[in-house]
């Protein structure tokens, strides 16, 4: 597990609002699994021919010895061996991960490294400090390992990895290939492989900078919200997944750039209201925190079209064990309904649009609110139009494909021939004229009102 201390330092650098009980939580979660103890316990037990290693020159006798020494010792010899000899141990371990590559003897190694460190995480400086001459060490060896094809080696080299990661002040570690194969992991079958890697993406998402490396990473996000949006019965999990989301929105970008990329807020509501544990609703309403705090112009709106503000007001009923939860709701809760009052009735239909979130809300059925608004949908190079006729082709909901036809046939009615032309140029008539055959009855009514709106309007430029 982590030490306090580079959480310290990034509360520090960032001047962050989280909540130090949840930073504490990193001690509680990171990177254990009985999973991964049944592996260990395994491969512990099997015997490694380390004397043919040395005959066919793979190892040394003298690391054949030291391997002798610690091998099939209770964690009490073990402690006693690293006390005195740790560091020769670590660099013998690094040497190892470096020149060796059958997968019995890796796991060995890897295990016996895991025997070090047990209960005594602060020996991972121990790998660093035998790094001193080599510069490929501590971390070469074990990015090594991840080419090897074993579930084992993958993710106890990966545990690794991020234990040293996390206990160096070099903020200049290449780690972009290392998050290129945790987004493959996260796409494994195996429930604890996924569990146990977003477990060290909790540890190292603790360290700013690698925030937005995981995030600049191809699908590294698509697969991270996938999981989140699939669900999961268990709640630790669920509660580790959200954890990393937090952590990812305490950089700016990233919260500013969250929702409108993975339409998360609906999601993390979602599992608010589905949670059986205090913690995940908590983790849930920090992460809303961090949104509003750093990005409000990117988010409040998004919040208010998903129905956050109701949920925070039920929120704010219950009774909560934590004072930060409460906290945390009423600073949601303040935030929301100020921006509720402030907002205008085309900012709360604009937001609708920007997030596919369309509901019969009274402006859609308003001839006021488009004989003032329609041209407004062509500011901006047409942003707000073109995200409404791509609705046509991306949503299978018939009521928002219903309501996305009325809107155009409300445009063409109100912004004359140019809003014509637009949606001719967009290929907008074409997609709400084969909507007519929906198997909706009330898509094709909408479908077809728009469509007469639309030859209406031709009729009336021909006379003119």
């Amino acid at each position: 597990m982590l030490s306090a201390e580079p959480v310290d330092t990034i509360q520090q650098q960032q001047n962050n609002i989280a909540t130090d009980s949840l930073i504490e939580d990193v001690n509680l979660t990171v990177i254990q699994h009985p999973y991964l103890d049944e592996l260990a316990d395994k491969i512990r037990t099997e015997p490694i021919p380390w004397q043919d290693y040395q005959r066919a020159g793979l190892i040394t006798a003298d690391e054949v010895a030291m391997i002798g020494h610690v091998e099939n010792k209770t964690p009490e010899e073990v402690n006693t061996i690293m006390a005195e000899h740790g560091l020769y141990y670590a660099g013998m371990y690094l040497d190892l991960m470096h020149k060796l590559a059958r997968v019995d003897a890796v796991q060995k190694v890897l295990v016996l490294i895991q025997d070090m460190l047990n209960d005594h995480d602060e020996r991972i400086t121990l790998f660093h400090q035998a790094s001193a001459s080599r510069p490929e060490y501590p971390f070469g060896p074990f990015h090594k390992a991840l080419q090897i094809n074993d579930e084992f080696i993958g993710i106890q080299s990966s545990k690794i990895l991020a234990l040293l990661v996390c206990s160096t002040n070099n903020r200049d570690i290449d780690i972009n290939d290392f998050f290129r194969w945790m987004t493959f992991q996260l796409q494994s079958r195996n429930a604890n492989l996924i569990e146990l890697n977003i477990q060290i993406l909790d540890a190292l998402f603790h360290i700013p900078p690698y925030r937005k490396a995981f995030w600049n990473t191809v699908h590294a996000m698509d697969t991270l919200v996938n999981i989140l949006k699939k669900g999961n019965s268990n709640p630790q999990v669920t509660y580790e997944l959200v954890f990393a989301i937090w952590l990812l929105t305490f950089d700016r970008d990233i919260a500013a750039n969250l929702n409108q990329k993975y339409d998360v807020i609906p999601t993390l509501i979602e599992v608010a209201k589905q949670a059986v544990k205090e913690k995940i609703i908590r983790v849930v309403v920090a992460t809303f925190k961090n949104l509003i705090d750093k990005a409000p112009r990117s988010n409040l709106s998004a919040m208010l079209v998903a129905k956050l503000l109701p949920f925070v007001e039920h929120l704010s009923t219950r009774k909560w064990s934590d004072q930060e939860v409460v906290d945390d709701i009423e600073f949601v809760q303040a935030r929301l309904q100020d921006n509720f009052q402030s907002l205008t009735t085309f900012e709360v239909y604009a937001s609708e649009v920007e997030t596919g979130k369309l509901e019969w809300s009274p402006p859609h059925q308003s001839e006021n609110f488009w004989r003032q608004n329609a041209s407004r949908l062509n500011e901006d190079d047409r942003r707000l139009l073109k995200m409404l006729v791509r609705l046509l082709s991306t949503s299978t909901q018939p009521t928002i494909l219903a309501i996305t036809c009325h809107d155009l046939g409300q445009y063409v009615k109100y912004s004359g021939n140019d809003g014509r032309r637009y949606l001719q140029e967009l290929g907008a008539k074409q997609k709400v004229m084969e909507l007519m055959t929906h198997q909706d009855p009330d898509v094709r009514y909408h479908a077809l009102s728009a469509t007469q709106k639309y030859f209406a309007m031709v009729a009336s430029s021909s006379q003119q």
